[in-house]
C-alpha cells in the first residue's frame, strides 16, 4: 500500500470551533488523523494524517478549502510567521511513495487550490522551482501584510494561481518533503552543559570557532565565524529533563535518509564517554517510518553478526533495545511507527489462526480457495528457505557465506510477506467476480454495465494468482541457494521448500488459466498464457 503524510499548518490557534470544523472535513475521506496539535501564543494549529495518495490530496484540498472559508487573516495575530490560511500543507512519502511522486501529488493539489480557490500557490522544499523558494521562511518573509506586494516582483511570481494574495486567505506554501523525526538522546547526568555541549558538536550549524586566547573568530561584518559539526541536516541543543532528573541532548533529524539516527546515537555515546557520562536511552517523539525502524535494527543486526533475514517484528524489536527506545517510557512501535497507524481489514485470513483458517477453507464457501492456498504455499516455501538460511549464520566454517545468507533471508522474508497479502488479495479478487455478476441488467445500460465489470473483476481475478505464481518461482532461485550452500543438516528443509514453491506457482497458474476463459479480451489471454508458460518452464529448468 502507498502511503504519504500530509502535515497541514492552519492558522488558528484559539478558536476549537474553527479548529474542529477544518479537522473534520477529513472524515469525509478515506484518511487517518493522527494528531491535531494546537498552539495558544502561536495562534496556529499543526494537523497530521495519512492515507493513500488519492485520498490525502483530495482531504487536503477540503481542508484547505474549509480553512480559507472560516479564517480571516486580516484577524489574525500570533507569534508565528503566517503568510495563509493554510499557511503551509507539506506532503511526506511514508511507504512505497517515491519523493518523485509526492511531488507530483503536490504540483496537482497546489493546481486545484489555486484554480478552485483563487489562493496563490508556493511550491517549497523538495518541489521547489528554485533554490530560493526551497526555504519555507525565504518565501514566507513579509507574512500575509507584505505578501500582496512582494507577489507582484517577477522574481516572487507564484507557481500557480494569481498574482494577487487571497483577500482573507492570503497564500500557501505547498512542497514534498522528507520525513522530519524529533529525536532526543538520554544522558546518566543532571549537567545541562554536557548535553549542550555533545549537541553543539553534532548539530551541522556547528559552534561558533575561537582563537587561541577562546574569543569568537569573526568575518568582516562583525558575525562570529561557525566550525560546523558533525551531521548535516541536523539541528540539536541540549536541555534538563526535570521530571526524570537527566539531561538530554534534543535533535531534530530533517533527512533521515542521510542523517538516520541510529549513527547520530553511536556519535553521541562516543562524545558521551569523552565526557565521562553514559547515553542510557533515547526517543522518538512523534512517529517514525517503518523503513527507518527497519534500517537501525538491521543495522545492529550486522553489528553482532545476526542474520538480517529474520521477521520484521523481531528487527523492529532489536532496533528499539539497541537505541534504548524504552528508557523513559513504553515504545508501543503499532502506536509509534507511522505504517501501522493504516488499520489492517479486521476479518483478514492472515489474522486467523491455523485451526480457524483451516476450517474457513473446508468450509462450503467457495473462498478462500485454490488461489489463497497457493499464495500460502509460496509463503511458507519463503518461511522455510529463511529458516535455511538463517541456520547457516553464526556457525564459524560458514562465516564467509554471512553476506550472501543474509540477502538471501532478506528476500525469502519479503517474498512470504507478499505472498501472505496475496492469500486475501485472491479471495478478495473472487467476492468482486461474484458482486460483478450480481449487478443489475434490466436495460441495455445495466446490461453493458454489468457486463464492463464482469470483465474487468475477471482481469483482476487472473493478475492475483498470475502475481502469486510469479512470486513462487522467485522463490526457487533462492531454494537452490540455500540448497546448494547452506547448512547440510537442513537439506530437506530446502527440498520442502523447493517442493511447496513449484506447487503454488502450478496452482496458481491453473487459476490463472481458468479465469481467462471468462475472459474477452484475446490480447490479454494470449499474453498471459505465454507469461504463464515462460515462468513455469524457468522454474522447473532451476530445480534441475
Amino acid at each position: 500500500m502507498k502511503i504519504i503524510e500530509c502535515v497541514p499548518n492552519i492558522s488558528e490557534g484559539r478558536d476549537k470551533r474553527i479548529i474542529t470544523a477544518v479537522a473534520d472535513t477529513l472524515t469525509n475521506h478515506d484518511v487517518k488523523l493522527l494528531d491535531i496539535d494546537p498552539g495558544v501564543d502561536t495562534n496556529r494549529t499543526v494537523i497530521t494524517f495519512i492515507g493513500e495518495p488519492k485520498e490525502v490530496i483530495t482531504a487536503a484540498y477540503d481542508l484547505i478549502k474549509k480553512a480559507s472559508e472560516l479564517i480571516d487573516l486580516n484577524k489574525h495575530i500570533g507569534t508565528h510567521a503566517r503568510m495563509g490560511a493554510t499557511d503551509v500543507c507539506p506532503l511526506i512519502p511514508i511507504s512505497n511513495v517515491s519523493m518523485d511522486e509526492c511531488i507530483t501529488y503536490a504540483n496537482d493539489l497546489s493546481k486545484k487550490v489555486s484554480i478552485d480557490l483563487k489562493i496563490p500557490v508556493f511550491l517549497y522544499e523538495k518541489s521547489a522551482t528554485n533554490n530560493e523558494r526551497r526555504n519555507l521562511a525565504n518565501i514566507r518573509s513579509g507574512e500575509f501584510e507584505g505578501m500582496d506586494e512582494k507577489i507582484k516582483r517577477k522574481i516572487w511570481k507564484p507557481d500557480f494561481g494569481p498574482n494577487k494574495i487571497h483577500p482573507t486567505a492570503g497564500a500557501i506554501a505547498i512542497g514534498a518533503r522528507n520525513f522530519l523525526i524529533a529525536y532526543n538522546i538520554n544522558l546518566n547526568t543532571q549537567d545541562k552543559n554536557i548535553a549542550s555541549d555533545i549537541a553543539l558538536d553534532i548539530r551541522e550549524q556547528g559552534r561558533n570557532k575561537r582563537d587561541k586566547n577562546g574569543k569568537f573568530v569573526r568575518d568582516k561584518n562583525g558575525s562570529p565565524i561557525k566550525n560546523p559539526g558533525l551531521f548535516k541536516n541536523c539541528k540539536a541543543v541540549g536541555w534538563y529533563l526535570d521530571e526524570y532528573n537527566i539531561s538530554q541532548i534534543s535533535i531534530n533529524l530533517t533527512d533521515i535518509e542521510k542523517t538516520p539516527p541510529h549513527i547520530v546515537f553511536e556519535k553521541c555515546r562516543e562524545l558521551a564517554r569523552d565526557r565521562g557520562v553514559r547515553v542510557t536511552g533515547s526517543e522518538i517523539v512523534g512517529l517514525t517510518p517503518l523503513k527507518t525502524i527497519i534500517q537501525i535494527g538491521k543495522f545492529y543486526l550486522r553489528k553482532q553478526k545476526r542474520s538480517t533475514g529474520i521477521p520484521q517484528k523481531d528487527v523492529i524489536d532489536i532496533a528499539i533495545k539497541s537505541l534504548g527506545l524504552e528508557d523513559l517510557s513504553k515504545f508501543n512501535y503499532k502506536e509509534k511507527i507511522i505504517d501501522f497507524q493504516v488499520a489492517e481489514k479486521s476479518e483478514s485470513l492472515i489474522n486467523y489462526n491455523i485451526s480457524n483458517f483451516l476450517d474457513e477453507l473446508s468450509s462450503s464457501s467457495p473462498a478462500p480457495g485454490g488461489g489463497s492456498v497457493s499464495a500460502l504455499a509460496g509463503a511458507l516455501s519463503a518461511s522455510l528457505t529463511s529458516m535455511v538460511a538463517n541456520l547457516t549464520i553464526g556457525k564459524k566454517k560458514w562465516e564467509p557465506l554471512y553476506v550472501e545468507m543474509c540477502k538471501v533471508g532478506e528476500l525469502s522474508q519479503n517474498l512470504k510477506d507478499q505472498l501472505t497479502l496475496l492469500i486475501d488479495a485472491d479471495t478478495d479478487a473472487f467476492n468482486l467476480v461474484l458482486h460483478a455478476y450480481k449487478l443489475p441488467k434490466m436495460t441495455k445500460e445495466d446490461i453493458k454495465a454489468r457486463n464492463n465489470a464482469i470483465e474487468s473483476a475477471m482481469k483482476n481475478a487472473a493478475i492475483i494468482p498470475y502475481e502469486t505464481m510469479k512470486l513462487c518461482c522467485k522463490i526457487l532461485n533462492s531454494v537452490k541457494e540455500v540448497a546448494l550452500n547452506g547448512n547440510p543438516s537442513s537439506i530437506t528443509d530446502a527440498a520442502v521448500a523447493g517442493e511447496l514453491a513449484l506447487a503454488g506457482a502450478r496452482g496458481a497458474a491453473l487459476n490463472v488459466e481458468i479465469n481467462l476463459i471468462e475472459i474477452k479480451d484475446e490480447k490479454f489471454s494470449v499474453k498471459m498464457k505465454t507469461n504463464i508458460s515462460t515462468n513455469i518452464k524457468l522454474a522447473l529448468k532451476e530445480i534441475k
